[in-house]
């Protein structure tokens, strides 16, 4: 089971088309829409399917519900090695909790910028310039559940005053919380009001189509397609965040996906072997990009040939990605994620009171805790 976009679809059918040729293994892939994939429960999934795509916030609730098999196999320790050694930014770690390994990082991803080379002369290096375009109704901003929260992290981080991971303490200073709600609250006040209810992709579609007038999307999951000339009327390019705070592109909210083995599989040895081999830095700079895929390992993301295809969108988000922010990632984030989001959204949506806003995430995220269940 993957997600459905060409990006996450395409290169794990191609991929296992290739395995089929080297193996003889045959592995079907399905797909669910985006927001299915970030918010259906991954117990379920593993129940139906062998392999799963899985965001790294999902650690702590499959540890504990223990419906994933560990990656780490005796035997294999020198391939994990090169794969953590080929890790983008967190993004091999993020997967690893209470000293095991869960999946393995196919695809990585975090809040970049993408903007209109053929209408900006450069992208947008701070948040003040950002607002200019802003208030030239320039701009959108992904605020769907949960992109809405994912914008408040990353503010937070690149201010340097990154939220918490622990939900025995508390998830942001009061004084910093209403700094970025306020922040978050002066955008929206510019973009379209559509786009509480926009995802990565339907900005992404909105900005590549022809005649538009969006020029740039300041804080968005970076998606490599839409860099390569031809895929829509616009291609769009990519790069570092804007500034916020004095510290660089970091604090970006790391994103990306990685496969995972399902406990319940009755073929974990051969699931296995293929979530290693997908993994890999050749397979991931060879078919897997091929195919449209967005690759979760560094000899990718370093490829000149996968670059010039792209428009050079790894190398001009790489510093981004080094510095992203892992996500709380303990058994009852999920459902805090959710409901974060849709507080923030109400709260900008409603006009509400920063101060509110940010004491009820504070009060969910302490909820969140298996402790406070």
């Amino acid at each position: 089971m993957t997600w459905s976009h060409p990006r996450g679809y395409d290169p794990m059918v191609a991929c296992s088309t290739l395995w089929h040729e080297r193996t003889g293994v045959s592995i079907q892939w399905d797909k669910r829409s985006l927001q299915d994939f970030e918010s259906y429960p991954v117990e379920e999934l593993a129940r139906a399917y062998d392999l799963i795509v899985i965001d790294h916030p999902h650690v702590g609730q499959i540890t504990a519900e223990g419906c994933l098999e560990p990656l780490d196999v005796a035997g294999r320790e020198a391939e994990r090695a090169a794969l953590a050694a080929g890790s983008v930014g967190q993004s091999y770690p993020s997967y690893n909790w209470q000293g095991r390994q869960w999946a393995f990082p196919i695809d990585a991803a975090s809040q970049v910028q993408a903007w209109r080379p053929e209408a900006l002369d450069a992208p947008a290096q701070t948040w003040r310039e950002v607002l200019d375009l802003a208030r030239q109704g320039r701009v959108l901003l992904p605020l769907r559940p949960p992109h809405s929260l994912m914008v408040f992290y990353s503010l937070a981080a690149n201010l340097g005053r990154p939220c918490g991971t622990d939900p025995l303490h508390d998830l942001i200073d009061v004084e910093t919380g209403i700094e970025v709600f306020e922040r978050m609250r002066e955008i929206a006040a510019l973009v379209d009001p559509a786009c509480l209810e926009m995802d990565p992709i339907a900005v992404f579609e909105r900005m590549a189509q022809a005649g538009s007038r969006f020029v740039c999307a300041p804080l968005i999951y970076g998606y490599a397609p839409y860099a390569v000339a031809g895929f829509r009327a616009h291609r769009l390019a990519f790069a570092d965040m804007p500034i916020v705070g004095s510290g660089g592109p970091a604090g970006s909210a790391l994103g990306g996906t990685g496969i995972a083995v399902s406990a319940f599989s009755k073929a974990k040895d051969a699931a296995i072997e293929f979530a290693h081999w997908v993994a890999s830095g050749n397979v991931q700079r060879g078919p897997y990009a091929a195919a449209g895929g967005q690759p979760g390992h560094a000899a990718a993301w370093e490829d000149k040939g996968i670059n010039a295809a792209t428009g050079g969108f790894y190398k001009d988000t790489r510093a981004t990605l080094e510095g992203a922010w892992v996500r709380p990632r303990h058994d009852g984030y999920m459902t805090f994620q959710q409901a974060a989001s849709d507080r923030v959204n109400s709260g900008l949506a409603s006009g509400h009171q920063a101060r509110g806003v940010v004491a009820d995430l504070v009060g969910l995220f302490r909820e969140s805790s298996p402790a406070g269940r």
